[in-house]
């Protein structure tokens, strides 16, 4: 009896499910995601290097940096802190040596109103004002007071905040970077299986670590190597992506009929 199916037609219908032999509609898809990720994953190293990489008063992050910002510097007060770390660039050193000094001398009320809040009100409450949202309020005596003491580095309250929402964001991002990265084809297994994992193992000792950090400085060296460990999962997933997409395929004209969803 004869019929009219294909030579290939009994062939799996999933065959070459994989980064090099997808679509040009779904290579642009996955690049246009990776390459957004990748600007934000950027644009969020900068910030940090603005934030906790200028707690010591000095540009580029670093093992201080990290106890700082957690920790905290108990030899000082929290305003202390920000005006010889990130915020000293924001007021002529004159003016915060005069704040500085205010605040070792007990932060009375009546040279603060002599003396600090001309200060205050030219360098600072244009940003720290009641509208500024996340920022802290320097308008008024009380909510500066609030700074002048001991600086015991990040508030739980603030741990808990920004714990949440990095646990739930970037292991969002993972998952989706994650998801494309395993479509690849030819990669090593115990590589593949340790890039696809790693983030998250990396996410958790960082988070944690910023707890131990508030309790100990001598964790901080964990927040640096999470971060580190994170940054490199990122970086090896999203080349190995691009190159099998845009380079193996296009440029090197491979084919791979290998389907990444049933085997590695």
């Amino acid at each position: 009896m004869e019929t009219n199916i294909p030579p290939h037609a009994h062939d799996h219908p999933l065959k070459g499910i994989n980064l090099i032999s997808f679509s040009t509609s779904i290579k642009l898809l996955f690049s246009g995601y990776l390459t957004t990720v990748a600007v934000g994953y950027l644009m969020a190293l900068t910030q940090i290097l603005f934030t906790h990489g200028m707690a010591d008063g000095q540009f580029g992050l670093s093992f201080d940096d990290i106890v700082y910002s957690y920790y905290g510097d108990r030899s000082s007060s929290t305003l202390e802190g920000k005006l010889n770390g990130s915020m000293k660039a924001n007021a002529p050193d004159e003016d915060r040596f005069r704040i500085i000094q205010w605040v070792r001398d007990g932060a009375k009320e009546q040279e603060y109103t002599v003396y600090i809040k001309p200060i205050i009100d030219d360098h600072c409450v244009m940003c720290h004002n009641a509208d500024a949202g996340g920022l802290p309020d320097f308008s008024t005596y009380e909510n500066l007071k609030k700074y002048t003491d001991t600086n015991t580095g990040a508030t739980f309250e603030a741990l808990v905040r920004v714990s949440h929402i990095h646990i739930f964001g970037i292991s969002f991002i993972f998952m989706f970077v994650g998801l494309i990265f395993s479509f690849s084809t030819g990669v090593n297994k115990q590589y593949k299986y340790a890039a696809i994992v790693m983030p998250y193992i990396f996410l958790l000792v960082d988070i944690f670590s910023w707890w131990l950090t508030k309790l100990s400085p001598h964790f901080a060296i964990f927040v640096i190597l999470a971060g580190a460990g994170m940054g490199l999962s990122f970086a090896y997933m999203w080349c190995v992506s691009m190159y099998q997409m845009w380079i193996l395929g296009p440029v090197k004209h491979q084919e791979d009929s290998r389907n990444a969803l049933l085997r590695d």
